[in-house]
């Protein structure tokens, strides 16, 4: 039995394009809650007064998520393109750059459930796609 709409899934080889899809999605998700609510952008920016993590910030953060969703989505499909390769790497080195300094350096964030997601994941997909690299762009 085959998955009705596999065809809409990634072509190339390997699960590192099926995860960029599945990341991308996780970020539109995050991008409309952003815009709809300042509840879970308050989860992640923890350590600091709830009333600092404006609503213009979270629509802020929701538009720099919408781009860093757009960019994987382009790299689910176009895997093997090293520019758009390069620019997914680039969004998760930006995206751990960001929450370990608002853990570390800032202390915006105290290491807990909702920062932690965002953490795993860049480091996740950032490691992959450098080991992953001459796999899918230098063939």
């Amino acid at each position: 039995m085959s998955f009705p709409l596999a065809h809409l899934l990634p072509q190339s080889t390997g699960w590192l394009p099926t995860w960029q899809l599945v990341v991308a999605v996780a970020a539109l998700f995050n991008t409309a809650q952003n815009f709809a609510t300042l509840k879970l952008t308050r989860r992640i920016y923890n350590n600091v007064v709830p009333t600092t993590v404006t609503a213009l910030q979270a629509r802020t953060f929701a538009i720099w998520t919408l781009t860093s969703a757009v960019i994987r989505l382009y790299a689910a499909y176009n895997i093997h393109s090293k520019p758009i390769y390069d620019m997914a790497l680039l969004s998760y080195l930006f995206a751990f750059a960001h929450f370990s300094t608002e853990l570390l350096i800032f202390r915006t964030a105290k290491l807990s459930g909702p920062v932690l997601s965002p953490v795993i994941v860049s480091t996740t997909s950032l490691v992959w796609m450098l080991t992953q690299y001459d796999h899918y762009v230098r063939r």
